[in-house]
């Protein structure tokens, strides 16, 4: 089977991965594509030949060219694509954030669970790297004991004049929080964000952030942000035990951004998404409940920066729908 995708978003992580399931993956082709601006879509479609443009997402994820969607357009129009898919029956692959506000990513939660089925994947693609599979694995072996401390740092050589302070957050420290939930296997209960000391090269910025996050059973994950380090794109991870440490191996050389580093993952997660929807079965990738947790501490760390102090990170119940675990 050749899965018909429908892309609602053509900006450039949308062309990014219209290039990547069009030129190096297997087993789907672009069926359809919309955007905001509908001439960028048209642009785009010039070059992919079984692709018609739709005016509107909606009437995207209705055509019956469409098996599957891969939702990347901007943020606070998720949810409503993502409610159509479900409605629609339709397998539906989300780059973060899932939604906006947390209101938001219940009603999605809700809607998948009235469905009966996971049809929603989100585009958390560091568990498809793999040094990050190589140390879920070691530290899953024992080997390391218990876990009880786990370092993350997200380095970035520079950020637009458009980034804010919350976005260290929302859009830089949500990678480590997804990726610590995934490696350790529990939730995040409560958040710290401490600034640190300016770095002067970030114009004002209030850069670098130190995170200290607590999980269910008490591991503490440290992140820093530090995105105007300009020496290149630096991700790191260390997991330390009650009998040892795993430390996330690091290329030989700094690469100078997050497509250097990360194209792999991206070709992995969408080639198992792909591979996933023609064989029938459910996403097995991050949820709908990952991309609220998500969304959940990332709320709670704002308004920690804020306040500078504590704040508890409250989920709720998880739905049995998600219980099965995500690769």
């Amino acid at each position: 089977m050749t899965v018909g995708i429908g892309v609602i978003g053509t900006g450039m992580i949308g062309t990014s991965h219209i290039r990547r399931i069009t030129d190096s993956l297997s087993g789907a082709r672009i069926t359809a594509v919309t955007d905001a601006d509908l001439g960028v879509a048209k642009q785009v479609a010039e070059d992919l030949p079984h692709a018609e443009v739709f005016d509107s997402g909606q009437a995207l994820i209705g055509s019956d060219r469409v098996d599957a969607v891969l939702v990347t357009s901007w943020g606070p129009t998720h949810e409503e694509f993502l409610l159509a898919a479900i409605a629609a029956g339709k397998p539906v692959f989300c780059e973060k954030p899932l939604a906006t506000t947390a209101e938001a990513c219940r009603r999605i939660i809700a809607a998948e669970v009235a469905a009966g089925r996971r049809l929603v994947q989100v585009g958390f693609m560091r568990r498809y790297d793999a040094a990050y599979r190589q140390l879920k694995a070691e530290i899953e072996s024992g080997e390391l004991g218990v876990p009880l401390i786990y370092y993350s740092a997200h380095r970035n050589p520079s950020v637009p004049s458009s980034y804010t302070r919350e976005m260290a957050i929302v859009d830089t420290a949500v990678h480590d929080f997804d990726i610590a939930r995934w490696l350790l296997g529990e939730e995040l209960v409560a958040i710290r964000v401490v600034p640190a000391k300016p770095n002067s090269l970030g114009e004002g910025l209030q850069d670098p952030l130190l995170m200290i996050v607590e999980t269910e059973s008490g591991v503490l994950v440290n992140v820093e942000t530090s995105v105007n380090i300009r020496y290149g794109y630096d991700i790191r991870g260390e997991a330390v035990g009650e009998r040892g440490t795993a430390t996330l191996e690091r290329p030989a050389r700094v690469p100078a951004d997050w497509r250097e580093r990360f194209t792999p993952a991206f070709d992995t997660e969408l080639q198992e998404w792909i591979d996933t929807i023609a064989s029938g079965a459910e996403p097995t990738g991050p949820s709908s409940w990952d991309g609220y947790a998500a969304t959940v501490v990332c709320d709670a760390g704002v308004q920690s920066l804020d306040t500078l102090d504590r704040v508890p990170v409250v989920l709720g119940a998880k739905p049995a729908l998600y219980e099965r675990s995500a690769r």
